[in-house]
């Protein structure tokens, strides 16, 4: 019942506001009943029904306007002190709402300053002009208890209140915060598996265009040769087989990065690196381009991010070289440095047709450029001033991205 009577109050302030003007109309009246004994009783009730019904009526604005509210109740209260009415709580009731509501709704600075000011008009009011010559405890302590109390009570309540907002805005807050955790979480798993989508997809790119390329190569010369030299054919042949194979291979073992992690089929070989330049180099000369490979420097042992993407690049450089440049050699050199690996592809150009890639374009370019950026280096091409193309990457020794070395 209570409950529900608080419920009712908050939703209708207007409502709770003219009962309580009712009732403390009411205790006003019966308090200035009260005397003590020996005490001069005012002969009239019209003066206290008059200020009751002021003090009272004033209350219906205590929420909106507290001060003035406190203003008119300490008034009336004070006029009916001078009249000879004894300061009782029951008269002092209207002032004492207007006190709560001012505590409850204003500043310290406010509520000290008006709670001041009516101490000091009522006790100053009781003592000199009080006609029914009340005790003295009752014109000075007695006020004052009664002016204090509301005071403490809605400074209490307003404390309250303040704390539970603080304790309701951090929970907000930390609703929020984690609210936007998940979301960045999402937005996070979301742009990893396009990371990921876009990692195999340039695998799949440079595993499918090297071999293809080199395959068709390989195939190209074997029929050139195969009513002239068969011993020479059928080695070519061979390295056809073995270049399938490889693609074989290397494509299981990218497409297997899409299996489930308990699937048994799943691939355990490592990433292809600069390791396997040697097996690379063979395959290429397979299909009659001589490849040359120089090292300068002590070689250094490569975060698999950077061994991998060296190795990628190496390979759709050769792969470009067997499909565009019509090159007859190939120089690719290494040069380890203090802290990077400079890699440069070099072709002469010698063929019949010229090459048509140009400088920063096509896929392969681009594919090699993004693998460079993806670690942390820096990659050019383009056509050399004496003829053919050139390919310079610069790769850190160490990748700085671990996602990259993790995906290795």
């Amino acid at each position: 019942m209570a409950a529900y009577v608080q419920r009712y109050a908050e939703g209708h302030p207007r409502v709770a506001d003219a009962v309580t003007a009712v009732m403390l109309l009411a205790v006003f009246l019966a308090g200035s009943e009260l005397t003590v004994p020996g005490s001069r009783q005012p002969g009239r009730l019209w003066p206290a029904v008059l200020l009751a019904g002021i003090s009272c009526t004033t209350l219906l604005w205590q929420r909106s306007h507290p001060r003035i509210a406190v203003l008119v109740t300490a008034a009336c209260v004070g006029a009916a002190s001078g009249l000879g009415y004894l300061l009782t709580p029951l008269i002092m009731a209207p002032v004492m709402a207007a006190l709560y509501w001012l505590a409850l709704g204003t500043d310290r600075k406010t509520t000290r300053v008006f709670t001041l000011a009516v101490l000091i008009q009522l006790v100053t009011t009781a003592v000199i002009a009080d006609p029914a010559d009340h005790p003295l405890a009752y014109r000075t302590i007695a006020p004052t208890a009664w002016v204090l109390l509301p005071v403490v009570t809605g400074g209490a309540v307003r404390l309250r209140r303040a704390y539970v907002q603080a304790v309701q805005a951090r929970a907000e807050a930390e609703q929020a915060r984690a609210e936007y955790a998940e979301r960045t979480r999402e937005e996070e798993a979301r742009h990893r598996v396009a990371e990921e989508r876009m990692r195999i997809a340039r695998e799949l790119h440079d595993v499918v265009a090297h071999h293809l390329a080199l395959a068709n190569a390989q195939a190209g010369t074997a029929a050139h040769l195969a009513d002239t030299s068969p011993d020479l054919t059928r080695t070519i042949l061979a390295d056809l087989a073995g270049t399938t194979s490889s693609a074989l291979r290397e494509l299981k073992a990218t497409v297997g990065l899409l299996r489930q992690p308990n699937d048994p089929d799943t691939p355990l070989d490592p990433s292809p690196g600069l390791a396997r330049l040697p097996d690379l180099v063979t395959a290429v000369e397979s299909a009659g381009l001589k490849v040359t490979v120089t090292t300068e420097g002590e070689p250094r042992r490569l975060s698999p991010g950077v061994d991998l993407t060296a190795f990628r690049i190496v390979q759709e450089a050769l792969t470009n070289v067997t499909k565009h440049a019509d090159a007859a050699a190939v120089h690719v050199r290494l040069v380890y440095a203090q802290d990077r690996l400079n890699i440069t592809v070099t072709d002469d150009g010698a063929g019949k047709t010229p090459a048509p890639l140009v400088p920063g374009t096509g896929f392969g370019l681009i594919g090699m450029r993004e693998r460079a950026h993806s670690v942390g280096g820096d990659l050019d091409a383009g056509r050399r001033p004496e003829g053919g193309f050139e390919v310079t990457t610069a790769l850190p020794l160490y990748s700085e991205s671990p996602e990259e070395d993790r995906e290795a």
